[in-house]
């Protein structure tokens, strides 16, 4: 079994770009480590659209196992997937599916996963805030939890 990925300086790559690259025939991915920006990941395209060709699979399924109206053993799945789900309201567990089918099927649509992964994050925060009863509390007080519409910004002059 090949590993997932390993960690090369990005230094490396460039001293010795083909011995750097040769090592991707034992890994999937090498991610290469920058001192003053964030981490670049280096993988051979094949890897890549096989790992593209699975999460539209993946997508696709989730959509029709949601549609299907037989949501049930899903919402049971969740929380082994996702253990912060245990915190969400009964309803928002609907919604959550709802949201991740179809921000999947976009994701997949466009080959990119950020909105799948800033989904996953808006949710796990609104866990977070219904798992501390005093930030709920907070959060949902009066005017039930709405302050109200907020103003257009006024254009920079």
């Amino acid at each position: 079994m090949t590993v997932a990925y390993e960690d090369v300086p990005f230094s490396e790559l460039l001293h010795h770009p083909a011995a750097t690259t040769r090592r991707l025939d034992a890994v999937r991915a090498l991610r290469l480590r920058r001192r003053d920006a964030g981490d670049l990941a280096l993988m051979r395209v094949d890897q890549l659209e096989q790992d593209t060709t699975v999460v539209d699979f993946t997508a696709r399924l989730l959509a029709g196992l949601v549609r299907t109206e037989n949501t049930t053993a899903l919402r049971q799945a969740l929380p082994e997937a996702l253990p912060w789900t245990t915190f969400l309201p009964s309803e928002d567990m609907d919604t959550l599916l709802a949201e991740l089918v179809d921000t999947a099927q976009g994701a997949a649509a466009l080959e990119n996963l950020a909105p799948i992964a800033i989904l996953l994050a808006q949710w796990r925060h609104s866990a977070e805030i219904y798992a501390d009863p005093a930030l709920l509390a907070l959060l949902t007080r009066e005017p039930e939890g709405d302050l109200g519409p907020v103003p257009m910004p006024q254009a920079a002059e």
